[in-house]
């Protein structure tokens, strides 16, 4: 396949473009997207006309504006896509906030250099931002107390370490993907699923195991929503493990009810009373902003957020074209000159 990964120069190229060979996956290799496999058609011709016409190497400055308020997320893979390139970036840096309407990165350079980009710029600024503006978002609920990403299972495979990574510029304490986190510079970090404790066939045995094989890992959260009522089994646990054991993890299925304040106060008190207030309490499964303040004051001690992260709406970015050939140009609509921003470096 390496032979089609060709970067794209006029519309007879579309045929070095990969079909379906019925092995590969259906998400875009890394060379698929630095080639322009992924742009919208209308680049490439636009390109074929520009190159036909000798106007490829027109000097523009384009601004890239964003619709909505959040956290900007997402410049170092667009600094990455044009790497090689003569195109000069300026942007607003990872996990800045940025308001509604404002430009958040600016090109410089010949449009003949990016212009097949444009798609894959947008895509990557718009799905990393909404991201991590969500991670924002339930961070900020929970103020003192971490917020780990569990939202992998939530996405293609191929962009969830985007998303976990984005999650992390968003504030999150950890991250679950393996290669999410460690793009970030991070380890990824994990409880137990209850695919372990339904094998090991009781939760109390797998937490033994666990300490018995990976205790030189993350401290043993123990999941205790399996088989039993989950303060009766957080009580069980503890007296059990003593010190070993950092903390019970509440992750009730929608079905029962799911996690509560009341559970978690329940828990808490429970632990407590069993000379075990050592052991914190993590909490998980549809974890929204909206909840988090009221677990917080039942005694939550941290909490596991996945699909309120993955299912977060992209925030629609838009490229325009606002200088060409050194003059101050414009659609209408947009105000002509590229814009002034002194936040962007």
């Amino acid at each position: 396949m390496a032979g089609k990964n060709k970067t794209l120069k006029s519309l007879k190229d579309i045929v070095k473009v990969a079909g379906d060979d019925g092995r590969r996956f259906f998400s875009a290799t890394h060379e698929e997207i630095r080639a322009a496999h992924v742009t919208d058609v209308y680049f490439l011709k636009s390109l074929h006309v520009l190159s036909a016409e000798g106007l490829v190497k027109t000097e523009v400055i384009a601004d890239i504006h964003t619709s909505d308020e959040g956290v900007f997320a997402g410049s170092e893979e667009v600094r990455r896509l044009l790497a090689g390139s003569a195109v000069k970036v300026k942007s607003l840096s990872e996990g800045e906030r940025m308001s509604a309407g404002e430009t958040v990165m600016q090109l410089e350079g010949l449009y003949g250099e990016f212009c097949l980009h444009e798609t894959a710029i947008l895509g990557i600024l718009a799905s990393s931002s909404g991201w991590a503006t969500a991670a924002a978002t339930c961070v900020e609920a929970a103020g003192k107390v971490p917020v780990a990403c569990f939202a992998s299972r939530h996405l293609h495979p191929s962009v969830a370490p985007v998303m976990e990574r984005a999650a992390l510029i968003g504030g999150c304490a950890s991250a679950s993907n393996i290669l999410g986190a460690s793009l970030a510079g991070q380890l990824p970090k994990g409880t137990m699923p209850h695919a372990l404790i339904l094998v090991v066939e009781d939760t109390l045995k797998s937490s033994e195991l666990y300490l018995k094989h990976l205790a030189d890992t993350d401290p043993l959260v123990c999941l205790v929503d399996t088989f039993m009522d989950e303060a009766w089994e957080s009580v069980r646990v503890a007296q059990a493990l003593g010190d070993k054991l950092h903390a019970v993890r509440l992750d009730t299925p929608g079905e029962r009810g799911g996690v509560t304040p009341d559970l978690v106060r329940e828990v808490r008190a429970r632990l407590d009373q069993a000379e075990a207030s050592h052991v914190k309490i993590f909490v998980s499964g549809g974890i929204t902003p909206e909840k988090i303040p009221a677990h917080v004051a039942a005694g939550a001690d941290a909490f596991g957020v996945g699909s309120y992260i993955s299912d977060a709406a992209p925030i629609d970015m838009t490229l325009d074209l606002k200088m060409v050939n050194g003059k101050p140009m414009a659609k209408r609509g947009r105000i002509p000159g590229p814009s002034k921003n002194k936040r962007l470096r």
